[in-house]
């Protein structure tokens, strides 16, 4: 690893401490006067050059890659003893789309591709027969990267220990419109407690970019009469990305800090 890279890492493991430390409705932080002045100096150059550039699409597709072989190695939390192997992404890397899911299933541990399965078959039908698109053109990973056995719920702490890598996914492809399918991604995104169907119909914000949450596609299978009001929230996606709406958070809707993820 690289100092700039080094130096990069650093930077975001600082700012996810300092999301999580501050205060959850007034997303303030106590500083002492010592530390805010170091904070609120001029950054310096990372040691190879500056840290926030323009990056390439190749250079962010690399460090996507890069990404991958890290959740590959990953022995973090016990899912690394059960798992047939990783399920990182699947997609284009610089889509204006992401959908965001809980967990890998056991299709998906078997073949190494999120969303492969009966869900994902309703979630390739959303894509490509109701929102007129390829499923290569959009991105598409869950929270987990590893299959939880029996496909039982995620853990808090699993959640906890893989959405670093979430996040820097996130950070890497920096859609226009992130799509979170279900109650685990929806409150892992967006640090709430809050039901599917609380927090659908209405537009959230994740650093920035705007989301909106759904059902997931497993949910759908089982409970079909639900397919209806994903459909609406599908619309409010696509008119989105189309320029017909804008992304207007109500007094119900919840974001994590508005800053860039870039």
């Amino acid at each position: 690893m690289s100092s700039a890279d080094l130096y990069n890492e650093i930077v975001q493991m600082t700012r996810e401490l300092v999301r999580r430390s501050a205060h959850p409705r007034r997303k303030t932080l106590m500083l002492s006067p010592e530390l805010a002045a170091f904070v609120t100096a001029a950054v310096p150059a990372a040691p190879d050059g500056p840290m926030v550039a323009a990056p390439s699409r190749e250079d962010n597709a690399e460090a996507l890659a890069a990404l991958a072989r890290d959740v590959a190695a990953c022995t973090k939390c016990e899912l690394c003893k059960t798992r047939t192997q990783t399920v990182f992404s699947d997609g284009n890397p610089h889509a204006d789309l992401v959908f965001v899911g809980e967990a890998p299933g056991a299709d998906e541990d078997r073949i190494g591709r999120p969303f492969v399965g009966r869900a994902g078959q309703l979630l390739t039908d959303i894509i490509v027969k109701g929102m007129k698109m390829r499923r290569q053109d959009v991105y598409i990973c869950n929270v987990l990267k590893c299959r939880p056995p029996e496909n039982r719920d995620p853990l808090p702490e699993e959640k906890r220990l893989c959405e670093p890598y979430l996040i820097r996914q996130l950070e890497l492809v920096h859609p226009k419109v992130i799509c979170a399918l279900g109650a685990h991604a929806a409150t892992t995104l967006l640090r709430t407690d809050l039901s599917t169907g609380r927090l659908r119909g209405h537009w959230h914000s994740y650093y920035g970019i705007p989301l909106r949450v759904t059902y997931h596609p497993s949910y759908l299978l089982r409970k079909p009469e639900e397919k209806k009001k994903a459909w609406e929230d599908i619309q409010h996606v696509m008119r989105f990305l189309t320029g017909e709406e804008k992304a207007e958070r109500s007094s119900a809707s919840l974001s994590v800090p508005d800053d860039s993820l870039a």
